[in-house]
């Protein structure tokens, strides 16, 4: 398969791993990098953005998945600004904490720039993500938010859905390793009526995924491969060797359980779902025909 004429969807990873948070369900919580590494992950963003601009094979979407938050960091944000400006660019995000500030979203073009929020209840005052979410609101910003589906973090979620305008998404992650009982699920869905797509890992192990395809993950060094979790590697960015090892594969992991990653099965209704806010977590309308056969996909 040839890339030529082909749109594109990146998802990059460089080698920040820092955060100014300390969750703990995060390995990487309060983790902090050297100035010697975050000199390497301004240089490798910086390479990618280079890459992006120039970008000339079609369409190109990125979404910035850092280990840690990016955002905090002048280089994010200026990458953002930058590639929301390129006319061959359809949507840039980023995952983010949002305890930077938002001013700097003033210099972008809102109609391509994107931001997908988390809400950590302990790690932020709920009036102070709650205003970083209303300064969004003003300035016309295309976010989600979410929160993590743990227990102590429910009422926090009902409180943070009660108070954003109904336009904004607020979508709930199933907790890693955590069985939900059908009455959990059915708290978490009332907040978050995609939930049951978080509840159970997804099987992919042979069903057609448009990763290696039309989506790819990078790495601060350029390194391709077709997603975050599975390891094989397609070529490199920079030297263009990844473009012959585009095309349509099967996944070769048993499941998938990640929303950056099952997103892309095409077995999943979710393209659909998501329709304009695949990268960001926005969907394009509500309603219950998009929700999943209940219980356990086993």
């Amino acid at each position: 398969m040839s890339a030529v004429g082909a749109d594109l969807t990146v998802l990059y990873r460089g080698p920040l791993a820092s955060c100014d948070y300390d969750c703990p369900y995060c390995p990487f919580a309060k983790r902090r990098d050297s100035r010697e590494q975050l000199r390497a992950d301004r240089a490798a963003l910086e390479r990618f953005t280079a890459w992006a601009t120039g970008y000339r094979d079609g369409r190109l979407s990125v979404l910035f998945t850092p280990w840690g938050e990016g955002l905090v960091r002048s280089w994010y944000r200026r990458a953002l600004v930058e590639l929301s400006r390129q006319e061959h660019v359809e949507r840039v995000a980023i995952q983010t904490n949002l305890s930077c500030r938002t001013d700097w979203l003033d210099a972008a073009d809102l109609d391509t720039v994107a931001l997908w929020c988390t809400y950590h209840p302990g790690q932020t005052p709920y009036e102070r993500f709650l205003d970083k979410c209303r300064a969004l609101s003003e300035r016309g910003v295309r976010f989600s938010v979410g929160v993590v589906g743990l227990a102590e973090h429910l009422e926090h979620a009902r409180r943070l859905r009660a108070a954003l305008p109904e336009r904004v998404y607020l979508w709930v992650n199933a907790a890693e390793r955590h069985v939900y009982t059908d009455e959990e699920a059915a708290a978490w869905t009332e907040v978050d009526p995609l939930f049951p797509f978080s509840r159970h890992p997804h099987r992919s192990g042979g069903l057609p995924c448009r990763t290696g395809a039309s989506v790819v993950s990078v790495d601060g060094d350029g390194t391709v491969r077709r997603c975050h979790f599975v390891p094989s590697v397609l070529g490199n960015l920079y030297d263009g060797s990844y473009r012959a090892a585009l095309a349509p594969r099967p996944c070769p992991l048993a499941r998938c359980d990640c929303h950056i990653g099952y997103v892309h099965l095409e077995s999943l209704p979710l393209y659909d779902v998501f329709a304009g806010g695949v990268l960001e977590r926005i969907p394009a309308r509500s309603g219950p025909v998009w929700l999943p056969p209940p219980g356990d996909p086993d």
